[in-house]
C-alpha cells in the first residue's frame, strides 16, 4: 500500500492535517506521522505542514535532523506544503530580524505591518485569520473540482513575496493582492489551511493524494 508521510518537527496542528487526509484517502492509502527520515523518504507523496514562527520552525527542522530530508522530498515526489510548510520552503523570512529558511523557491516572507491598511485606508487586523478568497492564477490538477475565487482559511501575520511570478498559482487579497499558493513541477504549497477548509479543503486534498506530481 502506498503512503503519504507527514512530517512530524513537533510545530503542532498537525493531527487535524492527518485526520483530514485520513478522511479523502479511505483505505487507498496509508497516511503515516513520523519524524524518522528513512520513513519520509520511502513514503509516494509527502506533506509538510507547519504553524508558528519561522525561526522556530527552522530550529526544530534542524533538531530532528530533517533538513536534508525535506529538500530530497521536494525535488523527488508529490509534495504539499501547508502555511508555515509554504513559508520555508522560500529563502528568507522577515520574522526575529531575518531568518535564512530552506531555499528550494526564491522568495522572501514579509510582514504585513502593525498599521496595515486597505486601499481605502481601513485598518485591518493582523494576523490575517479568517476565511477570505483564493483566485486561481492558473490552471493546476490541486485547483480540479475547486471553483475559482473559493474562501478558504487562513491565519497569518507573513505573506510570500517572489520576484518569479511564474510560482504564484493562487492569488488573495488583504490590503493587497499577495501570494497565498505557489507550484513547480511536483510541489504545490499554499499559505491557507486546507484541513480547516471545509470542502473546499478536503477537495484539494483529494486531489493531492491522486496526483501523480505532474503539472
Amino acid at each position: 500500500m502506498q503512503e503519504i508521510a507527514v512530517i512530524d518537527y513537533g510545530m503542532g496542528n498537525l493531527r487535524s492535517v492527518v485526520k483530514a487526509l485520513e478522511h479523502v484517502v479511505g483505505n487507498s492509502q496509508q497516511v503515516v506521522l513520523t519524524s524518522d527520515p528513512r520513513r519520509v523518504m520511502q513514503a509516494h507523496r509527502v506533506v509538510f505542514p507547519g504553524q508558528g514562527a519561522a525561526g522556530d520552525c527552522m530550529r526544530a527542522i534542524d533538531e530532528y535532523g530533517l533538513r536534508d530530508t525535506i529538500l530530497e522530498a521536494a525535488r523527488s515526489r508529490p509534495f504539499l506544503g501547508i502555511c508555515m510548510g509554504m513559508q520555508v520552503l522560500i529563502e528568507f523570512s522577515q520574522e526575529n530580524q531575518g531568518i535564512d529558511c530552506l531555499g528550494f523557491f526564491p522568495g522572501q516572507a514579509r510582514y504585513f505591518g502593525d498599521d496595515h491598511r486597505d486601499k481605502d485606508g481601513i485598518r485591518l487586523k493582523v494576523p490575517h485569520m479568517g476565511w477570505n478568497r483564493v483566485r486561481q492564477i492558473r490552471q493546476h490538477p490541486l485547483w480540479h473540482g475547486i471553483e475559482n475565487n473559493t474562501r478558504f482559511y487562513f491565519v497569518h501575520s507573513y505573506y510570500l513575496y517572489s520576484e518569479d511570478n511564474e510560482l504564484t498559482v493562487g492569488s488573495c487579497s488583504y490590503g493587497f493582492e499577495f501570494s497565498a499558493s505557489i507550484a513547480r513541477d511536483n510541489v504545490f504549497a499554499l499559505q491557507c489551511h486546507p484541513e480547516k477548509s471545509a470542502d473546499a479543503g478536503l477537495q484539494l486534498l483529494s486531489n493531492f493524494v491522486n496526483w501523480d506530481g505532474q503539472a
